[in-house]
């Protein structure tokens, strides 16, 4: 839903409940008053409630376009951003010459990017549930290839010497990719140890 009415005893209270329907802060709104209140006769007989139509400027979409796009004007990046939206999440992808510095060590940089960027819109869009995922040049693809090979390569080393070995420390999504890759190796398993950000997966064994 991108726009709505709503009544309340005064304009305030009617923009309130509007904004909340939507889900949006007031300056994401184009707010058109329809009535104005009136309270009658002695304060309440014939009283007219405040009605106004509140209508989004911007979707979550859009807004994370226009912000990311104002960000890289701001470092003076040249990139181009897309967003993807289906049932479970907004895909946003950055590509560019210069788009490297926002990926950072092991997408250090990236991973902190996304977690701003999805604070910021859920600020904004209260009710939005589905999960923002930042890509920029492709690297989350790249890196979730390369995590998978050394999950292996370490695996087949476990089972073949017998010993347990500690991976480096990985955010929780970049664990996930190692823990899925090696689900059904057999001879082996996987867990996380330690505290964040220093979290690890560990392959022992079985």
């Amino acid at each position: 839903m991108k726009e709505c009415e709503a009544t309340g005893r005064t304009l305030e209270e009617a923009v309130d409940k509007a904004l909340n329907s939507l889900g949006i802060k007031k300056d994401n709104a184009l707010i058109e008053v329809k009535d104005e209140p009136n309270q009658g006769i002695l304060g309440f007989l014939g009283g007219k409630s405040a009605r106004v139509h509140v209508k989004m400027i911007k979707d979550p979409g859009e807004y994370i376009k226009a912000y990311l796009e104002e960000v890289l004007g701001y470092m003076k990046i040249e990139g181009r951003v897309i967003v993807e939206e289906d049932n479970e999440k907004l895909k946003v992808d950055i590509y560019g010459q210069d788009v490297g510095a926002l990926i950072g060590r092991r997408g250090r940089t990236l991973s902190d990017l996304q977690y701003l960027l999805s604070i910021i819109v859920r600020k904004q869009f209260s009710g939005l549930k589905k999960m923002i995922v930042l890509d920029i040049e492709n690297y989350r693809v790249r890196r979730e290839k390369t995590l998978i090979q050394l999950a292996k390569n370490v695996a087949r080393k476990v089972k073949d010497e017998g010993f347990e070995q500690v991976l480096e420390p990985m955010n929780p999504q970049e664990r996930r990719i190692i823990h899925l890759a090696l689900q059904d190796y057999p001879g082996i398993s996987t867990a996380s140890i330690g505290d964040e950000p220093y979290r690890k997966v560990v392959i022992v064994p079985r």
